[in-house]
């Protein structure tokens, strides 16, 4: 008889070393507080030191699990050297790194040919750059130590071309008004997945596991017009809540996904089945 039990132990992930980046943000915060309650301690990055400390006091409070904060400019090389090492020195490993910061600079809704290269740069190195510095200074560490799980966020505008019919008439007064999806981001999240597969098959023999989490849209108060038109898309019809990309993430990070490297795991409704 299956002992299920010890199946579902599998999914838990007590004594795991997790780092996020991008972890104060809507998505990020939510993953960091789910990854502690299944036990994970967790190291929050982001640019900020402050709002990286204070998310680790309130996630350590609610969860009895202690969580860090630890700031981190991914644009910057000797930054993330210097995180990773201080990282790597205190908690001894990492267990899982998940790459999920996402660059948003002044004129991110800019149109294609009003677009400049400056906006452009500064997204890549976050959104690619950075990613690839982190990857590469944790990932060795974990090839050295011959286990790991890396997790890097990627968006359906990587698979797919956005809808340009879907933002007219949109607004989303937290990102500052009428909003659209530029080249920037469909080209960076695109770059995500091509970067987890070679990583898959680099350290892949090293006991070193890659794949991507694609969520599809998420509503976090885009107004009504874009969820309308959004959703027509969807075979669910409707948008994605924060929680439903959790349970993948979970999943990825835990050992119940110890055979699974190089995948894309989409989490948009049926978005990309149509």
């Amino acid at each position: 008889m299956i002992n299920s039990c010890k199946s579902l132990d599998r999914f838990c992930l007590k004594d795991k070393v997790v780092v996020v980046t991008g972890g104060t943000g809507l998505l990020g915060a939510l993953y960091c507080e789910r990854l502690s309650e299944a036990g994970a301690t967790v190291i929050i990055a982001d640019l900020c030191s402050e709002k990286c400390g204070n998310l680790a006091s309130v996630i350590s409070l609610s969860t009895g699990v202690k969580a860090y904060g630890l700031a981190v400019d991914l644009s910057n090389e000797q930054s993330v050297i210097n995180w990773s090492k201080k990282i790597i020195s205190e908690f001894a490993c990492v267990d899982v790194l998940i790459n999920n910061a996402a660059a948003k600079v002044a004129g991110f809704f800019a149109s294609l040919d009003q677009f400049s290269v400056d906006d452009w740069n500064s997204v890549m190195s976050v959104n690619v750059t950075g990613a690839f510095l982190a990857c590469r200074e944790i990932g060795a560490d974990m090839a050295r130590r011959g286990k790991g799980s890396i997790i890097n966020i990627s968006s359906i505008y990587g698979l797919v071309g956005p809808d340009q019919r879907i933002y007219e008439g949109s607004y989303y007064g937290d990102m500052g008004g009428a909003i659209n999806t530029p080249l920037v981001y469909s080209a960076s999240k695109g770059a995500i997945i091509s970067m987890t597969r070679y990583l898959a098959t680099y350290w892949g023999p090293k006991g070193v596991r890659s794949n991507t989490m694609t969520p599809g849209g998420v509503y976090t108060g885009q107004n009504d017009i874009f969820q309308e038109k959004y959703s027509q898309h969807v075979p669910m019809a409707r948008m994605g809540k924060a929680e439903e990309m959790v349970g993948a993430l979970l999943f990825l990070a835990s050992d119940a996904s110890s055979y699974i490297n190089g995948q894309n795991i989409i989490v948009d409704g049926g978005w990309t089945a149509w």
